[in-house]
């Protein structure tokens, strides 16, 4: 750690050593409470699945322990209605060849017709997510368990898919796309021009992280055909990640990231027949550096569907094209002054005469139905109130069911609505359970896998039946985890709002276990407060939780307030507030809160105020530290952004135009611009291999308090990404010194 403030470069960490007796014991404990969370992981829950549906409903799979191996798992079947169990696959079928050990499921796929078992196994991470690794197919009948990709190095394959028939899997490898006739073993590479810029089957940086895209190809209904995304990444800066410390010299990992402004990759639509090889373009119109694929699928065994969306994103059209000419038309364009969202969940209905649009065209996120040879939209879900996700329709095209809370948008719950518009949205989440759920439908919507829980109340996944959402039976409980947290949280947390005037804010607050109302408490905020998260919902706060709670049984009392411009379902004007102004609306709203908490509450000590946040919350820390340095004393920014130019071009462009037409609010927004502004104690700390918010920006920073004499503290951690976890140890260090960094709070 670089100290750069009163402290010298050890104190922090040598503070118990010199600290009063009592208080030493005080940090151990709390020091003690840290391994629990980040080392023991005593308070880590346990999901269900993963899990698959079979004959619509009727049975489900999942992964249990396997009953005659140790350490290995068996794939078992569940009637739905009855629970009657058997083990579909046992793992002694998952050993391969020569081995001594079954197959480790990451997960798993079935053929469409159940006779051919896909198994991913030997993940590796790329990015953010584990999408690279082996995979195996297990032939029910005969037995045969055989590796695909013969030849390929080892956790090289990506995305593999059965085809609609099961004679053949199509994936990717080295950024090229293959298909695999299994029988045989045959390999033929459909597309053979992969490399570091020109990318097949998958997708480049920037595509990945802000529009969810890995998986980038799609088999067509037939299996004749495969739909593929295409990067050509030439002409995109290269930024460069250093490691000085694995090598006797440093090693050098370029990443082709486009920053604000600059270039994109050029992105085309292919579709490559799977027996001639024949490879055909659609014609998507624009310039393809300037505009953006974000979804693409087939509509029908000769259609493609696209979302096509200018580079400002606030237009998305919806293209058909053909696949075997590449000619393209609209179907439907959805627009807006602020940005568009992409919909994630296009279903089609009335035998593909129609497909089903989230807009927020009204102000509200809500679903049409929309002709697929264009014209006027019908509204399914007529309600004063957000759809948060949409679920899909119900077989027999009657009900269109989704995730709400138009009362509190701290929750969610399931609804449902008639597909023809014409009653309000019905609740099927029982009103006596208050909090976050979320479900897993059947295909045939008889059935759910329903996952409920609370900030303080561990995930419960059951079995429902519905519509009368009846719990059929338990599939995790996190009883352990209940037990071993209900001794902690106290006192409960407390959801509250507050007023600051232009609007009223939610918020949650937590005190300390020996809280006394007639003490000044000094408060510590956390925040995020960017239009890509909420940190004020009512869900099992997990190891985030514990932290709070183990500072605020140091004295604190802890709070977070969501600031407009978050996307909470409070509506479209409430979101998209912010457009143009993301980090200056913010600081404004976090800082109204905190002076509005401070009067309405005489425990809150308002001369004593902390703030604290990762990423957009970091930026965010920045942001309250410069700009409100009389209500924000001490601030701890992890993996900030200080300067708005330097992040990506979709995340920054969406929600704040482009550098050269909005020139005036990337510079208000960025903290970097306002560090003169800095009068408390401030630490940054960043990841060094951070591929996301790159150190760059905190590098910038700190030349710029070291210009204006400004004294801070700086923790860098090598090779981190932006998560700041790899390296034994990593996770507890981070939270153990945010810790006592604020518990050291000269204020």
């Amino acid at each position: 750690m670089l100290s750069m403030t009163r402290l010298g470069p050890g104190v922090l960490l040598c503070w118990l050593a010199i600290s009063g007796s009592a208080s030493a014991q005080d940090r151990t404990a709390l020091q003690d409470e840290l391994r629990r969370i980040y080392e023991a992981g005593d308070y880590a829950t346990h999901g269900f699945g993963p899990a698959r549906w079979l004959d619509g409903g009727a049975s489900y799979t999942t992964v249990e322990p396997s009953e005659a191996m140790d350490d290995a798992r068996d794939i078992v079947r569940y009637a739905t209605a009855s629970g009657r169990r058997e083990v579909l696959v046992s793992a002694e079928r998952l050993v391969p060849d020569g081995a001594d050990a079954a197959l480790a499921i990451d997960d798993y796929a079935w053929s469409g017709d159940r006779r051919r078992l896909l198994v991913y196994t030997n993940s590796q991470r790329v990015w953010r997510r584990n999408t690279r690794g082996d995979y195996w197919v297990l032939d029910l009948a005969s037995g045969r368990l055989r590796q695909l990709g013969s030849g390929a190095p080892e956790a090289t394959l990506m995305f593999a898919k059965f085809s609609p028939d099961a004679s053949h899997v199509a994936y990717v490898r080295a950024n090229d796309l293959y298909v695999e006739e299994i029988d045989t073993g045959t390999v033929v590479a459909l597309t053979d021009d992969g490399s570091e810029t020109t990318i097949n089957g998958t997708a480049d940086w920037v595509y990945e992280e802000e529009f969810g895209v890995r998986d980038g190809f799609r088999w067509s209904p037939d299996g004749s055909q495969i739909a593929f995304w295409n990067f050509d990444a030439t002409g995109i800066g290269q930024f460069a990640l250093i490691n000085n410390t694995d090598e006797l010299y440093p090693t050098i990992s370029n990443i082709p990231y486009p920053k604000a402004g600059t270039t994109n990759s050029a992105v085309r639509i292919g579709v490559v027949d799977t027996d001639e090889g024949t490879r055909r373009w659609m014609d998507v119109p624009g310039d393809p550096r300037d505009t953006y694929v974000a979804r693409m699928d087939w509509a029908d065994v000769d259609t493609l569907v696209l979302q096509h969306l200018n580079r400002l994103q606030n237009v998305n059209d919806v293209l058909l094209a053909e696949a075997d000419t590449g000619a393209v038309r609209r179907a439907h364009r959805d627009e807006s002054d602020a940005w568009v969202e992409v919909v994630n969940d296009l279903d089609w209905i009335s035998q593909g005469d129609e497909f089903l649009w989230t807009s927020e065209a009204d102000g509200w996120r809500h679903v049409y139905r929309v002709a697929r040879s264009g014209g006027t939209r019908r509204l399914v879900t007529p309600f004063d109130g957000d759809v948060v996700t949409v679920l899909g329709p119900g077989p027999a095209e009657t009900w269109l069911y989704f995730i709400a809370s138009p009362e509190n948008a701290t929750q969610r719950y399931l609804y449902r609505a008639g597909l023809d518009g014409r009653d309000a949205p019905e609740r099927l989440t029982p009103d006596d359970v208050p909090g976050t759920h979320s479900y897993n439908l059947s295909p045939d919507r008889r059935w759910a896998f329903h996952t409920y829980s609370r900030m303080e109340h561990p995930p419960v996944v059951d079995l429902v039946r519905l519509p009368d959402h009846r719990t059929i039976r338990v599939l995790a409980d996190n009883a352990e985890v209940r037990a071993k947290a209900e001794s902690v949280l106290r006192p409960p947390v407390e959801f509250f709002k507050v007023d600051i005037g232009e609007a009223v804010l939610d918020g949650w607050m937590i005190k300390p276990r020996d809280f006394d109302p007639d003490r000044r408490h000094p408060l510590l905020v956390f925040v995020y407060g960017e239009p890509a998260g909420q940190t004020v919902v009512d869900r099992w706060g997990g190891n985030n939780l514990f932290f709070h709670r183990a500072l605020a049984n140091e004295g604190f009392v802890v709070v977070s307030v969501d600031n407009r411009g978050t996307p909470a379902p409070r509506g479209a004007a409430w979101r998209k507030l912010v457009y143009g102004t993301v980090g200056d609306l913010s600081a404004r709203d976090q800082a109204a809160a905190v002076r509005a908490l401070a009067r309405g509450h005489d425990f809150i000590d308002g001369s004593r105020v902390a703030v604290w946040g990762w990423s957009g919350g970091g930026s965010n820390t920045l942001n309250a530290m410069f700009r409100f340095p009389e209500v924000f004393k001490v601030g701890v920014a992890v993996a900030p952004v200080p300067d708005q130019r330097l992040y990506d071009t979709i995340y920054q462009e969406r929600y704040m135009g482009l550098p050269t037409t909005n020139a005036d609010g990337y510079r208000i927004g960025s903290p970097i611009n306002f560090a003169e502004g800095l009068d408390g104690r401030l630490l940054i700390i960043h990841g060094t291999g951070d591929d996301n918010v790159h150190y760059q920006g905190t590098e910038r920073l700190v030349n710029r308090l070291i210009e204006l004499g400004k004294p801070f503290d700086l923790m860098v951690y090598p090779n981190r990404s932006h998560g700041i976890s790899e390296g034994v140890g990593t996770t507890l260090h981070v939270h153990s010194l945010i810790a006592r960094y604020l518990l050291e709070a000269r204020w």
